[in-house]
């Protein structure tokens, strides 16, 4: 008696929040990296989120109610998202506003126990620590489960908007290691078993 085929699993929806409000973008090359690396591993239909095209129209809104309709299809698309790559730019020292705001926007549960991968660039080194001391507290409030490895990428990482180090591409690869046991792991599951109180 033959065993019926396994089914294939659905794919992973992934989304990549790139944060810079400008065309092109180191960030934005950045996050798809990081989603290119992924899909030589995993089953994923990706879709990105660039502030690029949408920051001023996100910055005009006061509250979810005021956005347009096509922000609010990209927010609920982060909300579904069963895994999420996070980048952004640092300016002076900080997450850009429009970043912060967008994720403002977010509803408080709907990101309970999704799977994130921190990423960000900045103009050196100095600006690596965001990753911990701004965007780690941001997805720990969402309730999110942040990735224990973040990637960092400087300005002399890359030349013009291709990444030339070594070093860097070396850390978008481990990250990607890292991250696909979790994921993979990572099915969604029911609203209430994930706000179930034990």
């Amino acid at each position: 008696m033959s065993s019926s085929p396994t089914a294939t699993p659905p794919a992973l929806k992934v989304v990549a929040v790139s944060g810079s409000s400008f065309a092109p973008s180191r960030t934005l090359v950045l996050a798809q990296a990081l989603i290119d690396g992924l899909q030589g591993q995993l089953h994923l239909q990706a879709e990105v989120v660039n502030l690029a095209d949408i920051a001023r129209d996100l910055g005009a809104a006061l509250g979810r109610g005021e956005l347009p309709a096509h922000i609010e299809t990209q927010l609920q698309a982060i909300e579904n998202a069963d895994l999420i790559i996070a980048a952004t730019p640092v300016y002076r020292g900080g997450l850009p506003g429009h970043f912060k705001h967008l994720f403002d926007l977010v509803g408080i549960d709907a990101l309970a126990n999704t799977p994130v991968l921190l990423a960000a660039t900045g103009g050196s080194d100095r600006h690596a620590l965001v990753i911990d001391h701004q965007l780690r507290p941001l997805f720990s409030f969402l309730q999110s489960i942040t990735l224990p490895i973040g990637v960092y990428g400087a300005t002399a990482d890359f030349d013009g908007y291709d990444i030339s180090s070594a070093h860097l591409q070396a850390r978008i690869q481990l990250a990607v290691e890292r991250a696909v046991p979790l994921f993979e792991a990572h099915r969604r599951a029911p609203v209430a078993q994930q706000l179930r109180v034990a």
